[in-house]
């Protein structure tokens, strides 16, 4: 029982310790109607960041251009949905999450008073973790696929016939950017901002429960959906304070939205993508395990590879311990 409590113990990282040296955490709800507002300039800055890459998307569309010319508003719409639904219009979208990471370095840098190191951004052994982080990443979400596959929710049907190596190459660098993205928001800000004042489990489901409610308006959320949300929330979390860094979980992240549609050809979030490696079908009246329209992070097979993740974590101890123990 002893072994099991103090497992359950989350020291603050060095990443909290250092940021608390700088700037003492505000009450829970002022550290939240912060981060609305940083969230709020995020959203702006990926707008701005989006809209060249638009532009250009809809300059090159011939099918937009001479409905353009034309002047048949009908026919502009339904190219232009074609184009917001199309692969390369979603990498454009993965790409403008640069703004992003840019916008929260800058507030923690300027307001916080925090260095990059505050945020998870260390300097040794970055090659290494980010590295570890893409093997753990596959292997957990391909274990989730393998779940639904064995339990008929899922069937693989073989090589996809629409993947493009050049696209797959521009959704894996837009993941990595998305997913690091995420990282920078809810862990190496919003975390590490909570866990100043507070001990390390507030500051972890804090940061779970937001990280879940920035998707509520995707495609086919769900209540398991959610769930699932606030457990991958969870387990972020928990990684970030075992490794020590933003790097690994960062590239866990990015391989584990890119895997999902990109590799075994599923959906995203409710997002769906052509230029997969492989091509899948989820199974009709499984979707308590597929995850349905939102995709197998919206099934039992994603959630019970996230428990046991959580677990394995919980037995971990941290690549670099702090002084500072929760209390």
């Amino acid at each position: 029982m002893d072994n099991q409590f103090i497992s359950l113990q989350l020291e603050k990282p060095a990443a909290v310790v250092k940021a608390q040296e700088k700037q003492k955490g505000m009450n829970i709800i002022f550290e939240i109607l912060v981060f609305l507002a940083v969230f709020v300039v995020c959203m702006i800055g990926q707008v701005l960041c989006m809209i060249p890459g638009q532009m250009l998307i809809l300059t090159l569309n011939t099918d937009y251009q001479t409905a353009a010319a034309a002047g048949d508003l009908e026919r502009l719409n339904e190219v232009a949905v074609e184009i917001a639904s199309s692969d390369i219009f979603m990498v454009s979208n993965l790409f403008a999450t640069i703004a992003m990471t840019a916008v929260v370095i800058l507030f923690c840098r300027l307001i916080q008073k925090r260095k990059p190191d505050t945020i998870g951004f260390t300097g040794k052994g970055a090659g290494k973790e980010y590295l570890i982080g893409l093997g753990v990443g596959f292997a957990m979400f391909s274990t989730a696929v393998l779940l639904s596959v064995v339990t008929g929710a899922i069937r693989i049907d073989g090589l996809s016939g629409t993947f493009n190596a050049g696209i797959f190459l521009l959704f894996t660098v837009g993941f990595m950017i998305q997913g690091m993205g995420e990282e920078v928001l809810c862990r190496g800000y919003v975390m590490v901002s909570v866990g100043r004042r507070y001990p390390m489990w507030v500051a972890v489901f804090t940061n779970a429960v937001i990280f879940a409610v920035l998707h509520l308006l995707n495609n086919g959320i769900s209540v398991l959906a959610f769930i699932n949300l606030v457990l991958f929330g969870v387990f972020a979390s928990l990684y970030f304070i075992k490794r020590g860094n933003i790097w690994g979980i960062g590239a866990l992240h990015s391989v584990w939205n890119l895997v999902q549609g990109n590799f075994w050809g599923l959906s995203v979030s409710g997002m769906g993508t052509e230029c997969s490696v492989l091509s899948s079908t989820m199974i009709e009246g499984k979707d308590i395990i597929n995850g349905g329209a939102f995709g197998p992070e919206g099934g039992l097979g994603v959630s019970v590879v996230l428990v046991a993740g959580i677990g394995i974590l919980l037995r971990m101890k941290s690549v670099s311990r702090s002084s500072s123990s929760l209390q």
